[in-house]
């Protein structure tokens, strides 16, 4: 690892964990706002911001992680410890969605008493600590996918708390309270949509399924029609340890009486390059496939 991607890397990890801190601790002033004035936008907001505080949890994991060697029983590594970790908070996240959504139909039918100031200072409060939280992130989400993929989780966190902040505007000068319930719907919806997308990459993952942003045709025909003396690519198995590192297996029939190390080197330049795979393994067969 070079000097500057060991820099890059801490202060991705350091960026991380300040906005980390700054969303955890929130949530707890948050969760007991809730409690105290009665606000169910407040809890729900508290959750959507747990659902994004492990989400941030997972990404500083994972910055940490990518400096951690491999050792004898894990050879690829600790990374893929943040995508089984995301599927299990994502299943979780489901749960909370759940118990707000039936939280919210029984105060529609017997409200009860919310103090609109209480929770219009939490509220107003949760937007500051997510404008610094995005902040934080956003000098570096354009050069890095974890620190991108966490900048959104408080983006998700800033709508929850201008939600809230409505309600509790409408609260203060109507006595509205059923706004409560409502908007607290809205931001279990939006809790919704990040765990659903954080259950399905994960699992789509878990399942060793071929990366989505990877089209196998196309790769298979631009190595095979890109690299002189190359016949034929087959037995071709794509993956990803995590999103950011996809993993190639295939077997690439050659031309007698060819530079094999020149091939090899051109295929592996071609993946990189192309198509950001920088593991692969690749059988080069000058005969009729072993495997057939």
């Amino acid at each position: 690892m070079s000097h500057h991607s060991a820099h890059a890397q801490f202060t991705d990890e350091k960026r991380l964990r300040w906005a980390l801190l700054l969303t955890s601790t929130f949530m707890v002033v948050e969760f007991l706002g809730g409690v105290i004035s009665g606000s169910l936008a407040l809890l729900a907001d508290a959750g959507h911001m747990l659902a994004d505080t492990s989400a941030l949890t997972l990404a500083w994991l994972a910055a940490r992680a990518s400096g951690k060697p491999a050792d004898k029983l894990r050879s690829y590594g600790y990374h893929r410890l943040q995508i089984l970790a995301a599927f299990v908070n994502g299943i979780a996240f489901i749960g909370v969605v759940a118990w707000i959504t039936v939280e919210a139909i029984s105060r529609l039918w017997a409200p009860i008493e919310v103090r609109g100031g209480i929770m219009l200072i939490v509220a107003a409060a949760g937007l500051l600590v997510n404008l610094a939280a995005f902040a934080i992130l956003h000098g570096r989400q354009r050069g890095n996918l974890n620190v991108q993929a966490a900048a959104v989780h408080v983006i998700g966190d800033l709508l929850g708390s201008v939600a809230t902040i409505l309600a509790a505007v409408i609260i203060i000068w109507t006595g509205w309270v059923p706004v409560d319930p409502l908007l607290s719907v809205l931001v279990a919806l939006l809790i919704l949509r990040s765990a659903w997308i954080i259950v399905r990459q994960s699992a789509h993952i878990l399942l060793e399924g071929t990366p989505q942003d990877m089209d196998v045709e196309l790769l298979r025909k631009t190595l095979a029609e890109s690299v002189p003396g190359v016949r034929d690519v087959h037995h071709m198995h794509v993956w990803s340890l995590t999103p950011e590192r996809p993993l190639l297996t295939m077997h690439v029939e050659i031309q007698p009486d060819v530079d094999q190390t020149r091939i090899l080197q051109h295929l592996k330049r071609v993946l990189a390059e192309r198509f950001n795979v920088h593991h692969s393994t690749i059988q080069l067969e000058s005969e009729k496939c072993a495997d057939h």
